[in-house]
């Protein structure tokens, strides 16, 4: 008896081997097709020495070189809007949050004027050591905002080029839609800036910034070790 299940044992793998090694070849014969299945479909491009797959429903025999490049800039158009759409998300953070800086910064400043007169010297000096963080703070979100207003532009170019190659292919849809897209993101851009432009004007009209008392406690900060040496500068 232990012989003979064995010996079923034995077919069995043997039939298992076969199984996976014609299952294998299946597998094989059918990757080998998909480059061809694959052709059919995609037709690659070669430009400048790159290699890029570009999919179309209609048989490539069908397509002129118009409608590849009209379907070229159309794809232009969608990764130019999307650029410029992430930018332009990162710009407006950035603003809120130097507008929110801003505002904390003449805020506390504002009622370190009104009590003045009731502060001890301990306590003059605390909030000064908060209003110095408030004012790098400030400085920080200034610095994002010039970073992602760099980015925000270099996507407007991209934006404004996209659209004139769309335009120029007679991709008229894609050129639109880039064009509005521009019109709304520098409209919300232009809106925001204004109120930036506000906050830094009640910012200079508060001298929060520019006091003689600011100045004098930056010096004394300079020799403090409880006031880290970026809290000081400006980029």
């Amino acid at each position: 008896m232990a012989a003979y299940r064995r010996k079923l044992f034995a077919v069995g793998l043997s039939c298992a081997a076969s199984l996976m090694s014609r299952s294998s070849c299946q597998s094989s014969r059918r990757l080998a097709v998909l480059p061809t299945l694959l052709r059919k479909n995609w037709m690659s491009l070669s430009v400048t020495g790159a290699l890029c797959a570009v999919p179309f429903i209609q048989k490539p025999e069908h397509l002129t070189h118009e409608d590849l490049v009209r379907r070229a800039s159309s794809l232009v158009t969608d990764s130019a809007n999307t650029y410029l759409s992430q930018t332009t998300l990162a710009l407006l953070d950035s603003f809120s949050g130097y507008i929110k800086a801003i505002n904390s910064l003449v805020t506390i400043h504002k009622r370190y004027v009104a009590s003045i007169s009731k502060l001890t010297s301990e306590e003059e000096d605390a909030i000064w050591q908060v209003i110095l963080r408030q004012r790098q703070e400030v400085i920080d979100r200034r610095n994002d905002c010039k970073r992602f207003e760099s980015c925000w532009m270099t996507a407007i170019n991209l934006s404004k080029l996209a659209a004139e190659a769309a335009f120029n292919a007679g991709a008229d849809q894609a050129s639109v839609t880039a064009q509005n897209s521009l019109q709304l993101t520098q409209s919300q851009v232009e809106h925001v800036q204004q109120q930036m432009l506000e906050a830094e004007r009640q910012l200079k009209d508060s001298k929060a910034e520019d006091s003689e008392r600011l100045q004098n406690a930056l010096s004394t900060a300079m020799e403090d070790e409880d006031v880290p040496d970026a809290y000081l500068r400006e980029d």
